[in-house]
């Protein structure tokens, strides 16, 4: 998300720090670059012009900082606006007894996958969450919501076959709440293709009746210029308390995250950033601002380690390091871990200066070859990589569908990895989730994996 922003932004920021001094020449120039950049993104026109105009103001309105450069300082100025522009501080949901959720948006936005992942995500949390369908219009939407609410282990509130009255399905819901001790009640209503009389009349009787703690407009963050469009009408119609951005994996722009906040002044509460149901993060501004800059988001990428990581295992892991007695098994496992962190482009671009690598891409084929490679050997193979000879690198690679060249590549690859391992130091702090004192330990340099072709 936001990469062609980042990419402007970036290019912008690196011309500003080759300056000796700041001036009113050079700031209006950046500027210049800075608002073409945000109206390529599909930042609406008017939201830019703002944003612009609070940035020069303060770049040109501050001494310089001694202990920075004026370059630097005008990245920081960014990064406070855009933070800003972001919705400031993370919004909590509130989910004050009922804890209602109405879920709102046009058809296409993602409201009945995000209301399952809302779903999963509070259940995670402790609370003890059901799932109400009233789309009564979209044949396919209860059935949906049914298999999603199914595979998250989630009580569903189904309505009658043939029911065309809303408003009887969620009084029907809200009692059936009370049987299921549900501590969370997340509505998924009815969207159109686009906003019309019907649909926010029948989205403005629900909410009379619920009166719920959160009003969530879902929309789809590649939505563009037709953003502010959207979120005007629907929070003039029904008072939103805040935003569900989907897709923010697949738009390079991204401007409808800044358009949408700042129209609205409501949050943006929660990003859809995959389509896996555990792909739903907490919005967190200031982190978004420091990754569309180019400063990464070391607490987001500790927060996706602690989860993902058992922290045993990284025990056990650094022990073997540490003896050099790691093989092709513990490579597996290794393998294994960092996927359950997600998408590598994505984790990557939580590393301050990673997004400043242009061109640079992780081949997810290369990585699943490699893969396939030592799931091809046989688990004594995979503990004693010595005794590969010939003929078992002949057979792992008609097993893996690769040729021997890249076999012996990534078992070449493997042994330099394995010298480095014997020099590896504090391993145990740096991999644990709860961290650790004293100095941290020198992260090793992976060799590359065989470039396959």
């Amino acid at each position: 998300m936001f990469s062609l922003l980042a990419d402007k932004l970036q290019d912008v920021f690196k011309d500003l720090r080759g300056q000796g001094a700041i001036t009113e020449s050079n700031v209006n120039d950046a500027l210049r670059q800075v608002r073409l950049a945000l109206l390529e993104a599909d930042v609406h026109f008017q939201v830019a012009k703002d944003f612009i105009a609070r940035v020069k103001e303060k770049a040109l309105g501050q001494e310089v900082l001694r202990s920075v450069s004026p370059g630097q300082q005008i990245v920081k100025i960014f990064h406070d606006e855009l933070t800003t522009l972001l919705g400031g501080d993370a919004s909590p949901i509130k989910l004050d007894k009922p804890g209602r959720v109405l879920m709102v948006g046009l058809n296409g936005a993602g409201k009945t996958t995000s209301s399952a992942k809302l779903a999963k995500l509070l259940k995670k949390q402790g609370k003890n969450p059901v799932l109400i369908a009233c789309d009564l219009h979209r044949p396919a939407a209860i059935e949906q919501l049914a298999t999603l609410a199914d595979q998250i282990g989630v009580p569903l509130f189904r309505p009658q076959p043939g029911e065309t009255d809303v408003l009887r399905v969620v009084r029907e819901a809200t009692a059936w709440a009370v049987t299921q001790n549900a501590n969370v009640e997340i509505y998924d209503t009815a969207g159109r293709q686009e906003i019309n009389e019907p649909l926010v009349q029948e989205l403005k009787a629900v909410r009379d009746f619920l009166q719920p703690g959160e009003v969530l407009l879902v929309a789809d963050s590649a939505t563009g210029q037709q953003a502010v469009s959207v979120a005007t009408h629907f929070h003039e119609a029904l008072g939103l308390t805040g935003l569900i951005l989907t897709k923010l994996d697949g738009d390079a722009r991204g401007g409808a995250a800044l358009s949408m906040r700042e129209v609205t002044q409501q949050p943006i509460k929660f990003a859809g950033v995959g389509e896996k149901l555990d792909q739903f993060e907490v919005f967190v501004p200031d982190r978004l601002a420091g990754r569309i800059l180019g400063m990464g988001d070391i607490v987001g990428l500790v927060e996706k380690a602690s989860e993902a990581i058992d922290e045993e295992e990284a025990a056990r892991m650094e022990k073997k390091l540490r003896t050099a007695s790691f093989d092709l098994n513990d490579f597996l496992s290794t393998f294994k871990m960092i996927k359950k962190l997600g998408p590598l482009e994505n984790i990557l671009g939580m590393l301050p200066g990673m997004s400043n690598l242009k061109g640079f891409s992780v081949d997810e084929k290369q990585m699943k070859r490699v893969e396939g490679i030592v799931l091809s050997m046989t688990l004594k193979e995979r503990a004693k990589p010595d005794i590969l000879n010939a003929r078992r690198r002949q057979r792992i690679a008609r097993g893996s569908g690769v040729t021997v060249t890249e076999v012996n590549t990534l078992l070449n690859q493997f042994g330099q990895m394995q010298k480095m391992m014997k020099n590896l130091g504090n391993m145990k702090k740096m991999m644990s989730p709860k961290g650790g004192g004293g100095k941290p330990g020198k992260m090793p340099r992976i060799p590359n994996f065989p470039n396959f072709r």
